[in-house]
Formats: C-alpha cells, structure tokens, sequence
C-alpha cells in the first residue's frame, strides 16, 4: 500500500521514521516545513495539503494533538476526505473523543473511505523503538490490511471493537497511568516526611506487587526532579478532558480520574504544561509547601 503520513511531533516523526526505515514509500504533510525535513531527508515525499496526501495513498496515519486538529486534518477544507477515493483507509492514532471519532468514521464512510481509530501506549522511547502498544478500533477486515504497518510501529496490537472502542481503550489506558503517577508520587512524599529514604523505599517497592514500569521509570524521574518530556503535561491534561467528558456523557463515576486530572489543572494553571507528567510529584509537594 501507499502510505500517507501526517504527524511530525514527538511521538509522529519517529513513526514515520520507522515505516521509512521498513522500506515504505511515504507521502507526507505538515503544517511547518523543519518539522517534516528529516523525513524528506529519509526519502519521504511532501504535499502542500492533507487531500494531496491521500490523492496519492491508499492509507493515511495521523498522529496529531488534539480532537479539532483531526478534524481539521480529515473534514476540513483542505482535508483528507477532499482527496481520498473509495476504499482509502484513514488510520488516526491521535488521542481524542470517542464520540468525535465516531463522527469522522460516519463521515467518511459516506464518501466509501475507511477509518481506524488507534491510539497508543508507550511514550517517545515506544514510538522510537516500534514497541508501542496500540489499541484499535474499526471494522475486523480494515484492521486486518492495516495489520502490517502496526507491526512495524508496536508490538503489542489489540483489536478492541468498532469505532471509537480504541479512543475509550486509551482512555483506560490514561485513568491507570495517571493513578499509578498519583500512587508513586504519594508513596514518595509520606517516605519523605517520616524521614524515610525514599531511593530504598523505591527499590523494597519495586520487589514486591507495588512493582511497574511507572514505579521504575517515572519513580526515578520523581526522586531526581527530572521532568523532561516525555509526555507532557498539556497533552495528559487534554487526555484527562477526555476523560471526563466520556464519563459525564455514559454517566460512569470516575473519582480517582476526576483527582487526576484536578492535578492536571493544578500543572497546567503553575506554568508546568511543558514538563513530563510525572511532574504530577511538583503538584503533591506544593501542597506541603515541599515544592516550588
């Protein structure tokens, strides 16, 4: 297949790479052209708009940052839809609405284009190292075309349900992520205040059931202050909207996620929406007076 590409940020770029590194011939667009040079440089073709991209794929991922920017990639007046002729499979692997995907998928499908919502798990070091986790929904037989090129970018790919069922996966994914940044960092600040070491309390911890990736990785990043993204705070703030939005809309009660992303807001509204996540540590130790 003809691959589109339209995504150049941190998680986007090195996708893109690792579909050229595979031998794909890409299409690609972005609004800035220094964001999407590397990607020439590896062989990769530019477009002037999304709809020239899809005029010459057959599929086209997106990787972008929010729900408007879907939106505006796939429907807008320039967009995806305005190029791609029937049977064009559109892939987006942003994190956005549910409801919203469902919408785009509808739209499309008037035109005969297919769509795939799939987004992923894994961060920058995933997206780099084709060892995300991606979560898809969409038709059984569009997935399975697609199948192939996910492989190139994941290693754990999980086909749960129609449109819009991977957007409400990563929401999922998102509530136990930010609960488990919440769990690490609490256990840090009590260690902390009964003058506890919290390094040995970290490494009794990660032998036990308390044990994960977030304790391992985003545990040190929270003892050495070290909050360079990563993930940011602003795009888990928006993914915590999300959230909470798909909560009022099914009537779900979610607390611990409504603690989340309070604690987002609490980042977001101290300047902190460029840091890693994990900077959720930041939040606790300002309510002690620990932090800056």
């Amino acid at each position: 297949m003809k691959i589109g590409f339209i995504g150049s940020g941190i998680m986007g770029r090195p996708m893109a790479e690792n579909l050229l590194r595979a031998g794909h011939q890409l299409t690609v667009y972005g609004r800035r052209f220094d964001r999407i040079e590397p990607m020439l440089v590896m062989g990769a073709l530019g477009k002037g708009t999304p709809a020239e991209v899809a005029a010459e794929t057959d599929v086209t991922f997106t990787v972008v940052s929010d729900t408007t920017d879907v939106e505006q990639i796939i429907l807008g007046d320039r967009g995806l839809v305005h190029g791609a002729r029937p049977g064009h499979i559109v892939v987006d692997m942003s994190t956005v609405s549910p409801a919203a995907t469902r919408r785009i998928a509808a739209a499309l499908a008037e035109r005969g284009v297919h769509m795939l919502d799939a987004p992923v798990s894994g961060g920058e070091t995933g997206a780099r190292e084709g060892a995300l986790s991606i979560m898809v929904g969409g038709e059984t037989p569009i997935y399975e075309k697609v199948r192939p090129l996910f492989e190139i970018l994941g290693k754990n790919i999980v086909h749960v349900g129609g449109h819009g069922a991977g957007q409400v996966v990563k929401c999922c994914n998102q509530i136990v992520v930010g609960l488990t940044f919440e769990g690490v960092a609490e256990a840090i600040l009590l260690a902390r205040r009964n003058g506890v070491d919290p390094v040995k309390m970290r490494e009794a911890l990660m032998g036990g059931f308390a044990g994960s990736r977030i304790l391992e990785v985003h545990g040190q990043r929270m003892l050495d202050s070290n909050y360079k993204p990563g993930f940011k705070v602003k795009l888990h703030h928006k993914d915590m909207a999300i959230v909470m939005d798909n909560a009022q809309e099914t009537a779900t009660p979610l607390p611990g996620a409504a603690l989340i992303a309070q604690q987002m807001n609490a980042l977001m509204g101290a300047g902190d929406s460029e840091l890693d996540s994990s900077a959720l540590m930041r939040a606790l130790e300002r309510l002690t007076g620990d932090g800056k």
